[in-house]
């Protein structure tokens, strides 16, 4: 069993105090539609003024994003490549050849390599992140297999969620509330990828920062933001 660490319910941010709520559901798969999802689980403990927000790769799930293993066919740049790819705490990212091989696919051989070519200066002037800026926001997004602790997608690696923003707004006419599509980790790192119109990326990546929803098996895919008036 993989438990992130425990996060308090309650922020303030500039004086204000918001509860973030996590909703579990069941594991996801390619079969379910996120916003019957979202009806079933999340719709019966909202309130007006609430934001919903949705993990990247749970999205991704239901969007056939999970690819198994055994099904990708690594191809000799892509296991070059990975070789040099930092290690990070939270995972090993591109680091493993099926990883690299999706963010080839994704974002095209050329820009790969000057990703990988610029990286490599930025790593000779004591740069950080000039891959993934230059790679793009799909090669960023991609959870290599064990990333996840649930199975079946410890076998899998997931690439990023598709349209997130159309998304979004989609399930705002649907059903009126605001929703955000959040990339976050154990560690820090937290990104609003996409969201309905009236959703402030700056709120949202303060409010989330300290991933509430957790990382580990918690299965819980969305998660309420809801402003505490007393």
């Amino acid at each position: 069993m993989s438990k992130s660490k425990q996060t308090e319910p309650i922020i303030t941010i500039g004086g204000v105090k918001f509860e973030r709520i996590p909703v579990k559901t069941k594991i996801l798969t390619p079969q379910d539609d996120i916003g019957e999802v979202i009806k079933e689980y999340a719709l019966p403990l909202m309130q007006p003024g609430d934001i919903l927000t949705i993990s990247e790769s749970p999205l991704a799930i239901t969007q056939g994003r999970a690819i198994p293993v055994a099904e990708i066919k690594v191809s000799p740049l892509a296991k070059l490549l990975s070789r040099f790819v930092a290690k990070v705490p939270y995972g090993i990212g591109l680091g493993a050849p099926t990883s690299m091989q999706c963010a080839i696919e994704e974002t095209g051989v050329l820009r790969i390599l000057l990703a990988a070519f610029i990286g490599a200066i930025g790593k000779l002037l004591g740069r950080k992140g000039d891959f993934y800026r230059v790679a793009g926001m799909q090669a960023a997004l991609i959870d290599a297999a064990t990333t996840s602790p649930v199975p079946p997608y410890t076998d899998m690696v997931i690439k990023g969620p598709v349209h997130p923003k159309e998304v979004c707004e989609d399930l705002h006419s649907r059903f009126g509330y605001e929703f955000a599509v959040m990339d976050i980790n154990d560690i820090g790192g937290c990104w609003m990828i996409g969201s309905s119109p009236n959703v402030s990326k700056h709120f949202m990546e303060k409010v989330m920062k300290d991933n509430p929803q957790g990382q580990g098996d918690e299965l819980t895919p969305f998660c309420i933001v809801r402003r505490v008036d007393n």
